[in-house]
């Protein structure tokens, strides 16, 4: 069995949530207003994969973090979203925690 590609179905996920249209969110990461819509299309159909730095910028936009397109099952993508908006110190505490498992 083949494995599916995670990063169109994180990308929709990651518009939808953040209530923007394809159109919309590929203005908003530079490109031209005549082809956003089609090119994000095309990401989330999963016929084109977007480049890395293309990613970085929609990770930014949509307020998730780059490893969250990569995740293969839902909850590791909100455990990578949780994770992001911890400070460093809780990070931390939360590794010393899991270590001991």
């Amino acid at each position: 069995m083949e494995e599916q590609n995670p990063v169109p179905a994180r990308l929709k996920a990651a518009r939808k949530k953040a209530k923007i249209t394809q159109k919309d969110l590929g203005i908003k990461i530079g490109m031209e207003e005549s082809s956003a819509s089609g090119r994000m299309n095309h990401y989330e159909k999963g016929r084109h994969m977007p480049d890395i730095n293309t990613l970085r910028r929609m990770a930014k936009e949509l307020d998730v973090p780059l490893n969250y397109f990569f995740c293969d099952n839902d909850l590791s993508a909100e455990l990578a979203c949780k994770i992001d908006k911890m400070t460093e110190e809780e990070m931390v505490a939360l590794l010393e925690y899991l270590k001991r498992y």
